[in-house]
Parts: C-alpha cells; sequence; structure tokens
C-alpha cells in the first residue's frame, strides 16, 4: 500500500467518527448551526431589515422571515453586484455562481469563504466515507477526472463569476493535483464537443481509476473513447473502479454504462448545488444520501402538496416524516435565507437523515391533475428497462392536452433508446402501469376514461444532445428536463423524432 493510499485510509476513519457523532445528534447539529448562521449575520442589511437581534429560537426566525425564491430575494443580490458590503453575509462573497434562470434570466449565487469551504470538505468527505466502507483505497493511485465547466472566471465588481464546477476546479487538494486531468488548458475549452474529443486524448493512455461528472457527459465521454479504441472502456482502463456523479437520477443510464465499461464499477452519488452540497451516499445498499446537517446549512422542509398554499406549515429536522415529498429550504453561510431550493426531497432513513431527490417543486405534470413527480416517472423507467431488456440513452415526459379528433388525452414519453426492447408494447405497458401503481391520481384518471395510457415517441439516436447544442446547452451542468407541465421541450424535440 502507498503511503498516499495509507494516509487515506487512516483520514477517512477519523472522517468517519466525525460524522458519526453529529450524525446520532442531528436535531443539536441543526441547532449549532442555526445559531451561528443568525449570530454572524446579524450585523448584515438582512439581519438588520429582519430584526435578527431579537431571534432567540427558530419561531422567532420563521415568523421575521418568509420562504422566498432568487425573484425576491434579488433585490439584496443586485445591491452585492453594485459593491455593498455587509448585504447578505459579512463582507462580500468570494464568487458567484451564475446558472440559468427561468424568469429573471441569469441567477448569481453567492459562495462565501464560508460555503466553499464546506462545498469542499463534503466532496472530499463523500470519496473518504467510501474508503472507510469498502476499504477500496487504491484508486487513489490512479488518474481521476473531473468532467466540468470551464474554470475561466468572469468578475462583476469584483467578484470572480462562473459555473460552480469551474469554480470548484480552483480548489482541486495539492494531493491531488498530479492525478487530475484532464489538463489546465483543455478544461478551459468552451465548446463541449472539442472539449470532450480533447479529454479522450489526453487521457486514453492514462491508469484512470476514478471518473466524475453528470452521467449524460460522462457518457458521450465513454462513447468517444469506445470509437477510438473500438474496444470498452474497462478494457482501455482496467484499473477504472469508480464512478461519481450528481444532479440526475444514474439508474436510467446504468445498464448503459456498464455496456459501455464492459463490467460493473462501484459509484458514489452526490447531492450538490450551487447554493450548497447538502447529501452524499453514505452507504451502499441503497440509494439515500446522507443530509450533511453540520456543514453550515440550516434546513426546513415544507409538503409539496401544501407548498402553494397561502401559509404552509414549514417542519425542521426533528419533524419531517418518512417518505413524505417535501420542497427543501435552505439557510446558509453564503446569506441564502429561507431560501427556496426548488428540489424535493423524500426521507428514506430517519436514523440517520437519508434522502433521496424526487424532482423540482415546479418540474411535475399536472395537467390533468394528477401530479406526477420525476421520482415516478425515473422509477417506472427503471422497471420498464429492467422487464424488457432496453437501453434508453435519454427521456422527457409532457401532457398531450390537444390530442387528435377524438382521442383522449395523454402523456407522451418522448425516448431515445440505446437498445431497442425486446417487445416496445411490453415496455410501454411497463411504463404505465408502474406509473399507475405509484401515482393513484394517474390510475384513476386512466380508470376512469380521463386520459388513456401514455404513448410513446421514439426520438433518434444523438437526437437530444443535438437539441442541447441548438439551444446553447451542450456539456457543462446542463440537464435534460425529466418532464414538465408544459410541451416546449416536448414540441422542440419532434425536430429529432425517428
Amino acid at each position: 500500500m502507498s503511503l498516499k493510499a495509507l494516509g487515506a485510509k487512516l483520514f477517512a476513519w477519523r472522517v468517519h467518527q466525525k460524522t458519526a457523532s453529529w450524525a446520532r445528534n442531528p436535531v443539536e447539529a441543526q441547532q449549532r448551526t442555526f445559531n451561528k448562521l443568525i449570530a454572524k449575520a446579524r450585523d448584515t442589511r438582512f439581519g438588520s431589515d429582519h430584526d435578527f437581534g431579537q431571534i432567540k429560537d427558530y419561531s422567532d426566525f420563521a415568523s421575521r422571515v418568509p420562504v422566498r425564491d432568487y425573484e425576491v430575494l434579488k433585490p439584496y443580490i443586485e445591491k452585492i453586484l453594485q459593491g455593498e458590503n455587509d448585504v447578505l453575509w459579512p463582507g462580500k462573497p468570494l464568487y458567484f455562481a451564475k446558472t440559468s434562470g427561468t424568469t429573471s434570466g441569469a441567477k448569481y449565487i453567492p459562495i462565501t469563504k464560508a460555503s466553499i469551504k464546506e462545498q469542499v470538505r463534503a466532496s472530499r468527505n463523500a470519496i473518504l466515507n467510501y474508503i472507510y466502507k469498502t476499504g477500496n483505497v487504491s484508486f487513489v493511485d490512479g488518474k481521476m477526472i473531473f468532467l466540468q465547466g470551464s474554470p475561466v472566471l468572469d468578475e462583476k465588481n469584483g467578484i470572480k463569476t462562473g459555473r460552480l464546477s469551474g469554480i470548484s476546479a480552483h480548489y482541486v487538494p495539492k494531493y491531488l493535483q498530479k492525478n487530475r486531468l484532464p489538463s489546465w488548458e483543455t478544461n478551459c475549452i468552451e465548446d463541449w464537443e472539442t472539449k470532450v474529443d480533447r479529454i479522450v486524448d489526453e487521457t486514453i493512455e492514462e491508469d484512470m481509476t476514478v471518473i466524475a461528472g453528470i452521467p449524460s457527459w460522462v457518457q458521450m465521454y465513454f462513447e468517444r473513447i469506445c470509437a477510438r479504441n473500438n474496444k470498452p472502456v474497462g478494457i482501455t482502463f482496467p484499473n477504472l473502479q469508480l464512478f461519481i456523479y450528481g444532479g440526475v437520477n444514474y439508474e436510467p443510464y446504468r445498464s448503459k454504462f456498464e455496456d459501455l465499461i464492459g463490467r460493473k464499477v462501484d459509484s458514489i452519488e452526490l447531492f450538490p448545488a450551487s447554493e450548497g452540497f447538502f447529501a452524499y451516499q453514505d452507504q451502499f445498499k441503497d440509494r439515500g444520501l446522507l443530509l450533511l446537517l453540520q456543514a453550515g446549512i440550516f434546513y426546513e422542509f415544507i409538503k409539496a402538496d401544501t407548498f402553494y398554499d397561502d401559509s404552509p406549515r414549514r417542519f425542521t429536522i426533528g419533524e419531517v416524516e418518512f417518505g413524505v415529498n417535501y420542497a427543501m429550504i435552505i439557510s446558509t453561510n453564503a446569506g441564502l435565507w429561507a431560501y427556496n431550493l426548488g428540489d424535493t426531497v423524500q426521507f428514506t432513513s430517519l436514523n440517520p437523515y437519508r434522502v433521496i431527490v424526487t424532482g423540482r417543486i415546479k418540474h411535475f405534470i399536472s395537467a390533468f391533475g394528477e401530479h406526477v413527480i420525476a421520482k415516478e416517472v425515473e422509477y417506472a423507467m427503471e422497471e420498464a428497462i429492467a422487464q424488457t431488456g432496453a437501453r434508453v440513452n435519454e427521456f422527457t415526459v409532457a401532457p398531450q392536452i390537444q390530442p387528435e379528433e377524438g382521442q383522449l388525452p395523454y402523456h407522451e414519453w418522448l425516448v431515445e433508446f440505446e437498445k431497442l426492447p425486446e417487445d416496445l408494447s411490453r415496455f410501454k405497458s411497463v411504463l404505465d402501469q408502474s406509473l399507475q401503481t405509484q401515482n393513484s391520481y394517474y390510475f384513476d384518471l386512466i380508470d376512469g376514461k380521463i386520459l388513456q395510457p401514455l404513448r410513446l415517441t421514439q426520438i433518434r439516436k444523438g437526437g437530444f444532445q443535438q437539441h442541447m447544442k441548438s439551444v446553447g446547452k451542450l456539456g457543462g451542468q446542463n440537464k435534460i428536463k425529466r418532464l414538465a407541465n408544459d410541451r416546449s421541450l416536448a414540441d422542440a424535440l419532434q425536430a429529432y423524432v425517428l
């Protein structure tokens, strides 16, 4: 065992002890985090506007600080952009993570010295936890690739701005610098297809042991490795052991990845965002992710089916229930306060607290009152793949409320197959039956002849990537929406129907 591997193993044990300590005392961990956040921000503009000096407990906070999304928080962001100090957090942010907004144009999410430190620590601890739980440590001596956005940052009034993945590239620990690929120059390439080709050039002869990134874009990299060498990725990289991912559910991609690699490899799921690093997979028998309760983030939760009520109840960590769909609300050491992240989660364990991401509070189908969420369509797809031998590259779902004359409305599933199912009719039937089983409202609509069973539209190979390229969203952190309550994406994809 190398010195680096031995050091990693010892460090992993130490981190595990610290993690276990706060995980055994979750409410206390959140209370400490809450107290620190309020005390630190008491003298900021936001703290003054919301009377932080008088906040003694959570009920005081909830009565003074309403839940808000980016559009409502934007006036404070604008003050920071104009050069004002001590607005949401003491001083100025180190960075703005620039993301795409749906109603407000570009969104600028503040990242402070304190918050980037927690982001880096969480990503490190996810890997150390894997080492502790599995005993596998040999991969630390090989090469590692992180498919990410360009680390070239712009600047707005002295604050550097860029994609979160590009910002994170500046914080690769020194002990990993020699192992890390691609080169800085290649990482700075903006055009995604050119960048992937260059990454293939730089990595194809290396001893790659760890690969990380959003599954859809890692798939593109794997496909080009296979095309270049005319053999599976697992033969090109015989010591490839670990795939680290986040951003989307890996399960619809898993069979495709195993085919590209030629064997199974271990994986770690992460739950990061520009607003914070929230959870990582801490055990490998199920898909729940350990919610990080002592990482500079205070959590609140609102039941998703009450989110748009006038005054929905806000729950803290000690009040949440198993299996309920919640909108996640965060207050952070980057100065986000009772901020609607937009993601929905369900708890798969309450000891310790583990979650799965179920979708986006604004991403659902309820054109007919069914309120279908991303978790349900993804699980249905997993079942259909497992039962029919299909392999799927991408898919999305949308309602069709204006069908042909004389036809009932329906859900349209737009699917790009890598390998067609053995029986396409059975594939469709499994999808529809799974959704009916999971969602009683959808079942009632089918049973009551309000909706007809789903229809499946095949998208030609590469169609989803071609669409993303056409709208300037190929690669990086960009993802295909799994479902929508309108037909904007579905209609755009009609140009790529097989």
